[in-house]
């Protein structure tokens, strides 16, 4: 084990600040000077023959000079030569003595002053075995470097072999070696003699490392180069030779123009290729812009400039194709069928624009594909979702590197023709950035009038696109720019009923799943039943993806009871339903077993289709304040205000303390708290919620009721009425309230729904409390009043009225 004297000693010594640069002792360091406290500081050490501390910085440094701006440990030294120079700098000679640590820094007269503890520790026997064998690996890793190096000299290499002391062998080697200032500085903060010679082996292999890799690229490099320069150097050396013989003409550019002339393009557009084919030829081979101008023709004589396809003008056929895909779906089935017929009778009638609105699952991305089998066109589908860069609608320039066409041209040369169906999928995910609005880029592409000549950035010609169709699909239009949904033709996809899942499931996804699985019908049965309880309490969706995903679960356990020797069929059942997919976890939102007392049943409509939501209000004594939870949006707050001004300007009509605004507090509160909520249609509930509360009379718990509401007391119109109306059937609810400028759709809504339904028109929220609140007790009892009658065209026939139960359609 080594043995040490150490020697410290408490100083106080002017400041010569060093900048990327490291002292080191026993070394002596040549530098240059130039800041003022340096220059100062040296000319006062000078003067007096006293030590200075060499002390580097950590990095730039802007105002005044702070202890925590340099390393905590500088180098004590000694100036052995001091000359000035024409420019006002100092150039200076200095020995390091020994290293130091930094525990005050102050500013004295012109220059910085530092308290310092100098220290030296030496091994007294050289470090004994351990340090010889740290000595040898250590001129073994400067050999290595020496190879690797040739900016190392001999002279450095046998003055660091020289040396005996490890401390002084990993110094010299830290400041004559060592290329980095922070390594330089990590050895310097190094005390003990042994610790700072393994810290600079280690170093000394990292830099070996590096060098060997820096060889090899350099070697990879230039060989790469000389390779290059060689075959340019051949290539130039045939054509020189061909052209001499009469026998020039590069077969690839023979073979470009070949196929430009071959392809029948439009005049411009041969012209163009034509020219820049010539460019590519006077382009030296391999260079840069020679494979730009190939990349260039090669996607331009991918495009489908003249090839089509013929459309199906078989209405039957096509209608046959479009019910067999898909179930429902009434309104672009007639649509598309319009448009055949019209077709038939114009061929020249240009593509048409529709754009397929709906909640996720309902069918819009799988009808775009049955729509071109029907009408026999290729089908690219283009996903916008996300997209938020101009360029990926129209191209990049060709200039740029790695540019390429935009995802309409790079869409068309997939299909093959000029005249698919081009599904632009999620168009209401369009985002926007510094890079431009590909929004803005669409309305082009969408415009009969001027993609005739639609230009891509990439391409540079005219491409006509009136002959596709465009079918666009979106969740939802409050995010689409009203100068793109003017362009389109909006068709609705509403929520599927029950019904129409039972059939999709039936008929379409229990064969797709089983198929895929690899059971049939004689190995697994699954009944109307079970996929109707499937609907009812495993699914909260207005399309079929989770019913799809539920099915395949219930395939797989039936694959692997098979898989295992399961003899006989497997039934799936109602009953034997969680079995399969456990508890269940969604049932249905019920109406209450009693009427209550400021509970109203209310509608709502989500993404997931259509949800039954209960309002609460609560009385109690208080100052007039009005609480609202439940995560509540702006626009519910907003008809809350609305609702207790209504109550408040009508309080005695309505059997309410006149005063309720003075003496008793509000709390309005919508259930499932954690579910944001926001919109207008809940504005008929609040009302009924609060007067409830206030006047005592209880809900009918049977009741429900959606709209908009006025300060005068209207109720306006709302949307999701189809929706709405389907979870108030699914609920239990006998009674329905809506608005009177809603019954023009009730000829959308589900048959079963409006069977089991009895639907009130209210035009005022006086007729919605009549119906919904229980008489005003006697004496003060008034005659409810009567909901407004219905005009002629809201007539239901007669064989719509009745459901099974053998209720009336009421009004």
């Amino acid at each position: 084990m080594a043995s040490y004297i150490e020697k410290a000693e408490k100083l106080t010594l002017p400041v010569i600040i060093l900048g990327g640069v490291t002292a080191f002792p026993a070394v002596t360091l040549n530098f240059e000077i130039s800041d003022e406290p340096s220059l100062a500081a040296a000319t006062a050490a000078n003067a007096t023959d006293s030590f200075v501390l060499l002390l580097t910085l950590q990095g730039p440094v802007e105002g005044e000079l702070k202890l925590d701006h340099f390393y905590q440990v500088g180098t004590v030294a000694k100036i052995k030569q001091c000359i000035k120079t024409a420019e006002g700098t100092m150039r200076l000679l200095c020995e390091g003595y020994a290293r130091a640590s930094v525990l005050e820094l102050r500013h004295f007269a012109e220059y910085l002053s530092a308290n310092v503890i100098s220290k030296t520790v030496t091994c007294t026997d050289g470090g004994g075995l351990r340090g010889e064998a740290l000595l040898r690996e250590g001129r073994r890793a400067l050999d290595a470097m020496t190879e690797l190096l040739p900016t190392l000299t001999d002279d450095i290499s046998k003055a660091a072999r020289a040396i005996e002391s490890p401390g002084a062998f990993a110094d010299f080697v830290a400041a004559n070696i060592l290329v980095r200032p922070e390594d330089k500085q990590a050895v310097l903060e190094v005390f003990e003699p042994l610790e700072r010679l393994e810290c600079v082996l280690l170093l000394m292999e990292e830099e070996t490392e590096l060098l060997r890799y820096e060889l090899e690229i350099h070697r990879e490099v230039r060989e790469h180069l000389a390779r290059n320069q060689k075959e340019y150097y051949l290539r130039e050396q045939i054509r020189v030779i061909e052209d001499e013989l009469g026998e020039g003409g590069d077969n690839e550019i023979d073979e470009y123009e070949r196929r430009i002339r071959e392809a029948k393009l439009p005049e411009e557009v041969e012209k163009k290729l034509l020219k820049e084919n010539e460019r590519m030829a006077k382009t030296p081979f391999g260079s840069a812009e020679s494979s730009v101008l190939r990349n260039y023709l090669d996607v331009c004589l991918d495009l489908p400039w003249n090839r089509r396809t013929e459309d199906r003008i078989d209405l039957a056929a096509a209608e046959k194709i479009l019910n067999a895909d898909h179930y429902g779906l009434v309104k672009v089935k007639e649509r598309i069928l319009e448009y055949l017929a019209v077709k038939k009778l114009n061929p020249e009638l240009r593509g048409q624009i529709l754009c397929l609105v709906g909640p996720p699952g309902v069918g819009k991305t799988s009808v775009a594909a049955s729509i071109a089998r029907a009408m026999n066109r290729k089908y690219v589908r283009v996903s916008l979702g996300g997209v938020r860069d101009e360029a990926d609608i129209r191209g990049h320039r060709k200039t740029y590197l790695g540019a390429m066409p935009g995802r309409i041209m790079a869409a068309l040369t997939q299909a093959g023709v000029n005249n698919p169906l081009l599904l632009l999928d999620e168009v209401d995910k369009l985002t926007r950035d510094a890079h431009g609005d590909p929004s803005s880029a669409l309305l082009e592409v969408l415009d009969g009038e001027q993609n005739k000549t639609f230009r891509d950035h990439f391409v540079e010609l005219p491409f006509d696109l009136s002959d596709c169709l465009f079918i666009a699909t979106a969740n939802t239009l409050d995010t689409v720019p009203k100068p793109l949904i003017d362009r389109m033709e909006i068709i609705e996809l509403h929520t599927y009923t029950k019904n129409e899942k039972i059939h999709i499931a039936t008929d379409h996804l229990l064969k797709k799943q089983m198929k895929r699985h690899g059971v049939d019908g004689r190995r697994l049965r699954i009944t109307e039943e079970a996929v109707a309880g499937i609907i009812d309490d495993y699914t909260r969706e207005a399309g079929v993806r989770t019913l799809e995903r539920h099915i395949a679960a219930v395939c797989r356990k039936a694959a692997r009871a098979v898989a295992e020797g399961k003899k006989g069929r497997i039934t799936v059942t109602n009953e034997n339903l969680p079995d399969f997919l456990g508890p269940r976890r969604m049932p249905r939102e019920r109406i209450a077993e009693r009427d209550a007392v400021g509970v109203v049943n209310g509608l709502a409509y989500t993404e997931a289709g259509g949800d039954m939501l209960k309002v609460e209000a609560l009385v109690f004594p208080g100052d007039g304040k009005i609480e609202l939870t439940g995560s509540l949006g702006d626009v519910m707050k907003e008809s809350a205000r609305i609702a207790v001004s209504y109550i408040r300007a009508n309080a005695e009509k309505l059997h309410v303390p006149t005063d309720f605004h003075k003496k008793y507090d509000l709390h309005i509160h919508f259930p499932e708290g954690a579910v944001p909520k926001d919109g207008p249609s809940a504005g008929a509930a609040m009302v009924t919620a609060i007067v409830s509360a206030l006047s005592g009379r209880s809900v009918s718990r049977d009741v429900a009721m959606t709209g908009e509401i006025t300060l005068t007391g209207e109720v306006l119109a709302i949307g999701g009425l189809k929706e709405k109306t389907m979870a108030a059937a699914a609920a239990g609810v006998k009674t329905v309230l809506i608005p009177v400028d809603n019954m023009k759709d009730i000829p959308e809504l589900d048959p079963e729904a409006v069977a089991a339904l009895r639907i009130l028109p209210c035009r005022q929220l006086s007729e919605v409390l009549a119906e919904a609140l229980a008489p005003v007790p006697a004496p003060a009892e008034k005659p409810r009043e009567k909901a407004v009658a219905a005009p002629e065209e809201w007539i239901i026939p007669e064989q719509q009225k009745t459901n099974r139960g053998g209720k009336r359609y009421g009004i």
